[in-house]
């Protein structure tokens, strides 16, 4: 049996690379071909949702763990978790935990990209979701949340439409989507 050897396998190079100029007056070819793209990041957005998940789970929490202790201690309780459904309770408050910790963070996009031909909103998860131009887009504040101990900034949560846009609700910072219309007069 042979040993086995290392082979070399050529790749050839790409036509907008081989036709690329070279020199001092050259223009790199994806900087013109892209349009420039203004990132919009969501701090106080993200704060307060993170802030209001981890209220919620630790007072689900407290709860938790005042029932344990109340099943521990009443008279007639029994030491075995499978005889009193504590089993049950706790399956229960893990559902609850996750489920509002999803339900709490996911309205709150991490960033906006906008460019000329569109904006992107980047959210909590990764999911990038591609939307029609700023202008083409309606904006209606529905409720708006000073800075406090929930966030260090001021946040809005919007109802965001338009044109072959399906309405959805974000909870953003007040100039993350600047430049759209105002569905209930100036903002």
């Amino acid at each position: 049996m042979a040993t086995p050897r290392a082979v070399r396998i050529p790749r050839t190079r790409s036509a907008s690379s081989a036709a690329r100029p070279e020199g001092k007056g050259a223009v790199d070819a994806a900087s013109t071909a892209r349009p420039k793209t203004q990132v919009r990041t969501n701090v106080g957005g993200s704060q307060r949702a993170v802030r209001i998940s981890v209220l919620f789970v630790g007072t689900l929490a407290l709860l938790y763990a005042a029932f344990i202790l109340y099943d521990r201690t009443a008279p007639g309780g029994t030491s075995s978790p499978e005889g009193n459904g504590v089993l049950l309770f706790t399956g229960i408050f893990l559902v609850f935990a996750v489920a509002g910790a999803l339900y709490s963070l996911t309205p709150a996009p991490r960033a906006v990209e906008v460019d000329s031909e569109g904006v992107t909103v980047i959210g909590r998860w990764g999911r990038r979701r591609r939307l029609p131009r700023l202008d083409l887009l309606t904006v209606g504040v529905v409720r708006r949340y000073p800075e406090g101990w929930l966030s260090e900034r001021p946040v809005e949560l919007i109802e965001l439409s338009g044109e072959d846009v399906r309405r959805r609700s974000y909870l953003v910072e007040p100039d993350v989507f600047a430049g759209a219309r105002s569905a209930y007069g100036p903002r």
